[in-house]
C-alpha cells in the first residue's frame, strides 16, 4: 500500500469538504440574513394596542427575513412627533411611521421620509399598486398643501356620538333629539337635573379634532384657502360658547382627560360621548348598559362636516433594505385580512377600497352597528387641518387655547390671541 498516496488523497478530500463546509456556512448566512426594523405607533391598548401586537406577531411568523418591532409612543400623534424630533436629532430614526393627520405637513416639512409612490416603483416596478387600492378622496387626506402623497391611509374615523340608551331611556330623552348640538345641549341639562351625573362628554385628547368637528358644523373655517388659521371667526366663537357653558355654566359636560373621560362613559358616570370610532370596540366590550351610537351632531342650519380621524403610515427608513423592509411590513398591513383584524380591534374603517367593499367587512358592519355611523359620515369627511412648519406647535396652541376655554377664559379673545400666534409662526 502507498501510504503517501493515500495521505494525498485524504488531505485533498479533507480540503474539498472544508470548502463545501464554509461555502454551505455562507449560503445558510445568507438565507437567514434578517432585516430589523421598527414601527412606531400610538396605540394604546384601549386603542388598538392588542392588534397591533398581533399583526406584528403574524407577520414576523410569516416573513423570516424581516423582523418587526412595534413600539408605543404615549401622548397620541403630538408625542409620536415629539419622539420623532428626539430621534432625528441623534440620527436614529424609526423605519415606519404612523402619523396623524393633524401633522401631515410638519411631517413633510421637517422629516426625511420615503413617499409610497416612490417605494411603490422603485420596490414593485408597479406605478398602480396604489391607486388600484386607494380612492381619491382618501389619498386626499394623506397629502400635503404641494399635493404630494406623504403616507399611505390607513386608520380612518369620524367623531361619532355614543350614547348610554338605558340612561337616556329612564329619563325619557329621544336619541332623535340628539342630531344638533343644541339637542345635546338640552338633553344634558335633563340628565343633569334628574340624575346628578354628567350629560356629555367631548373627548379631550393631545389634540383638537373633536372640538374642530364642531366648529366646522357651525360653519367655520379652521384653516382658509391662503393656509392661515381662521377659526377666529362668529361661527368658531359660537361652537366653543356652546361648550363652554355645558362645562363652566352648567355644568353638564365634564372637562377631563380622555382616558378618564372614557371611563366615567363606559362606567355608566356620563350618558354621552363624542368621539373617535375607533373607541367602538372598547366601548363595545366594558360597558354594561345598553349603548348605541349615531352620527355627529351639527348645530341648527348647518351640514355635517367633520374632519377625517386616524393616521397615515410613512416609512422614514433612510438604508434601502430598511426601505425594502419597511415596504413589505406595510403592504402587508393593507391586506384585507390584515386590515379586518385592525378593524375589529378598534372601529376604525378601511382605507383600501378592496376593503370597504369586501364581503368580511360587511359582515362585520352588520354584527357592529355602532361602526355604521361613522361609515355614512364619510361622505361629509374632510382633511383633518394640517399647519406646516410649525405645525406641532399649532396643535399645542390649539390645545391651550381648548383649556383655557373651558376654564372660563373669553372664547373671543383667547381664540384671537391663538390665531394670531399661529399664523405669526407659519
Amino acid at each position: 500500500m502507498n501510504f503517501k498516496h493515500v495521505a494525498k488523497q485524504f488531505v485533498g478530500l479533507i480540503s474539498i469538504m472544508s470548502v463545501a463546509l464554509l461555502f454551505a456556512g455562507c449560503s445558510k448566512s445568507a438565507a437567514h440574513k434578517v432585516t430589523h426594523i421598527t414601527y412606531w405607533h400610538v396605540n394604546a391598548q384601549t386603542l388598538g394596542g392588542a392588534s397591533v401586537d398581533k399583526l406584528v406577531k403574524k407577520f414576523n411568523d410569516t416573513h423570516k427575513t424581516i423582523k418587526v418591532t412595534a413600539k408605543y409612543n404615549p401622548n397620541m400623534y403630538q408625542g409620536l412627533m415629539q419622539n420623532l424630533q428626539s430621534a432625528q436629532a441623534s440620527g436614529k430614526v424609526p423605519d415606519i411611521v404612523q402619523i396623524g393627520w393633524a401633522f401631515t405637513n410638519y411631517f413633510s416639512d421637517n422629516f426625511k421620509y420615503m413617499t409610497p409612490t416612490d417605494a411603490a416603483q422603485k420596490f414593485d416596478k408597479n406605478k398602480d399598486t396604489i391607486t388600484k387600492n386607494f380612492s381619491n378622496q382618501a389619498l386626499s387626506f394623506a397629502k400635503n398643501a404641494k399635493g404630494k402623497l406623504v403616507g399611505l391611509p390607513y386608520s380612518l374615523s369620524t367623531p361619532i356620538l355614543y350614547t348610554n340608551d338605558s340612561m337616556l331611556a329612564k329619563y325619557g330623552i329621544k336619541k332623535s333629539d340628539l342630531s344638533t348640538w343644541e339637542g345635546v345641549s338640552k338633553a344634558a341639562k335633563t340628565i343633569k337635573q334628574k340624575s346628578g351625573k354628567y350629560g356629555v362628554y367631548i373627548q379631550e385628547p393631545a389634540d383638537t379634532w373633536a372640538q374642530q368637528a364642531m366648529m366646522l358644523s357651525n360653519g367655520a373655517q379652521i384653516k382658509d384657502a391662503s393656509g392661515k388659521a381662521a377659526f377666529a371667526s362668529s361661527q368658531g366663537e359660537r361652537a366653543y360658547q356652546l361648550y363652554q357653558d355645558m362645562v363652566v355654566k352648567d355644568k353638564t359636560a365634564i372637562h377631563t382627560p380622555w382616558n378618564q373621560g372614557m371611563d366615567d362613559f363606559v362606567n355608566g358616570k356620563v350618558a354621552m360621548a363624542f368621539t373617535t370610532v375607533a373607541q367602538a370596540s372598547h366601548i363595545k366590550q366594558s360597558v354594561s348598559f345598553k349603548a348605541s351610537a349615531q352620527t355627529a351632531p351639527t348645530f341648527k342650519a348647518h351640514k355635517l362636516t367633520v374632519p377625517v380621524g386616524g393616521s397615515m403610515l410613512s416609512i422614514t427608513a433612510q438604508k434601502t433594505d430598511q426601505q425594502k423592509a419597511a415596504w413589505t411590513f406595510e403592504k402587508f398591513m393593507y391586506q384585507n385580512d390584515s386590515l379586518l383584524t385592525w378593524d375589529k380591534g378598534t372601529g376604525y374603517l378601511p382605507p383600501t377600497k378592496t376593503a370597504l367593499d369586501s364581503s368580511q367587512f360587511k359582515t362585520y358592519l352588520a354584527a357592529n352597528p355602532m361602526i355604521k355611523p361613522a361609515v355614512d359620515e364619510l361622505p361629509n369627511a374632510v382633511p383633518w387641518t394640517s399647519f406646516p412648519k410649525n405645525g406641532l406647535q399649532a396643535e399645542q396652541d390649539m390645545i391651550d387655547a381648548r383649556d383655557k376655554i373651558l376654564s372660563g377664559s373669553s372664547i373671543s379673545s383667547t381664540l384671537k390671541s391663538t390665531q394670531e400666534k399661529i399664523n405669526d409662526q407659519q
